[in-house]
Formats: structure tokens, sequence, C-alpha cells
């Protein structure tokens, strides 16, 4: 794992679930910005995991478990585009609450990762 394109992925997560908080409080159900900041997170960590695969024979193998590592990485990239598929069927007001909850729950994943690859 790049340490640095893990700070970015953390901060791009972190600005969406902003987003997210920013339209629930305008009273908006799921839209462009709350669909595409959460899918711009997923793209992110499909990216990682393509980095997860090469960081290894490049010489930056993990220092912790890397089954908990893939464990992560593979529930982080699944959770951003189930959140917005569920966004896009249920769309009401209350849908972009859970789409914070998932972005911040993937900042919180990605430090973990960050942690467990040392």
């Amino acid at each position: 794992m790049i340490v640095w394109f893990g700070i970015v992925q953390i901060v791009v997560a972190l600005i969406a679930m902003v987003v997210c908080i920013v339209e629930y409080a305008r009273k908006r159900g799921p839209n462009d910005y709350t669909l595409g900041v959460t899918l711009l997170v997923g793209v992110l960590l499909i990216v990682q995991v393509v980095i997860g695969i090469v960081q290894p024979g490049a010489g930056n193998p993990a220092e912790g478990d890397p089954l908990e590592f893939w464990m992560y990485l593979i529930v982080a990239t699944l959770i951003p585009f189930g959140a917005a598929f569920w966004a896009l069927v249920d769309r009401r007001r209350s849908a972009n609450l859970v789409l914070v909850v998932v972005n911040f729950a993937i900042a919180i994943m990605l430090y973990r990762m960050l942690v467990i690859w040392g």
C-alpha cells in the first residue's frame, strides 16, 4: 500500500462524508453529488486493489497479516457500490445518512489498512 495514496483516499472519503452531510442538511435526497463522490471512493478502492496486488512484487509487502488486509480491502471495495445502488433504489432523504456512514466507515477501514500494511 502506498502511504500517500492511502492518505488521499482517506481525505476523499471524509470529503464525501461532508458532501453527504451537507446534502442531508439541505433536505435533499441522494443526487449526482452524493452518489458521485461515493462512487469516486469506490473507484479509488479498485485502484487500491491493483496497488495491493502489485506492491508485494515490487518489494513492499505488508508487515501485518495479509489476510486481514485483504478482507478489509475487499469489504471496503464492495460497500460504496452497494450503498450507491441502495441509494438509487431508496431516494428518500435518509439515504444520504447511509452514505455518510458508509464514507466514514471506509475512511476508518482505510486507516486500519495503512496500519496493517505498516
